[in-house]
């Protein structure tokens, strides 16, 4: 059944769901998650600056919106007030924050989960710019809801 769902950004805590060593500072992925479901997800976003993410897809139509800081995707610099849109099926990376970090708004029409291009190629970004990737903290997903 069809219902409204209102969700205030106070009420949902942040939870880091990536983690890297940038020498002796930790960087990470932050998320709100405001809604998890087979159709639509939408969480609010935080990268630590220089946070450096690879090259991947996900598994649905994919919407950046970014609300503060800045950041480079695919060689791109992203200010407030960029939109990028990763259609189901294309990659894009590698994501790195900028020196202040970023802010910004994501939407997938389906399941929102990332896949990986080339590990190899990630590992070797990561070593050129002196960054450890961490194991990803645990976090909590919330239970899907059934599709309207």
């Amino acid at each position: 059944m069809p219902e409204l769902i209102i969700r205030h950004i106070d009420d949902v805590p942040f939870q880091e769901v990536k983690a890297q060593m940038h020498g002796d500072r930790r960087a990470g992925v932050h998320l709100k998650i405001m809604e998890w479901s087979e159709s639509p997800t939408f969480i609010y976003t935080r990268y630590d600056p220089g946070l450096t993410l690879e090259v991947h897809g996900h598994n649905s139509n994919h919407i950046i919106f970014v609300l503060e800081g800045s950041v480079s995707i695919s060689g791109v610099d992203c200010t407030p007030g960029t939109m990028v849109l990763l259609q189901h099926g294309a990659t894009f990376g590698p994501i790195i924050a900028g020196p202040e970090g970023t802010e910004l708004v994501e939407f997938y029409t389906a399941d929102p989960m990332p896949w990986s291009v080339d590990k190899d190629a990630y590992a070797a970004l990561l070593a050129e710019r002196g960054i450890e990737l961490l194991p990803d903290p645990t976090f909590e997903i919330p239970p899907p809801r059934p599709p309207a």
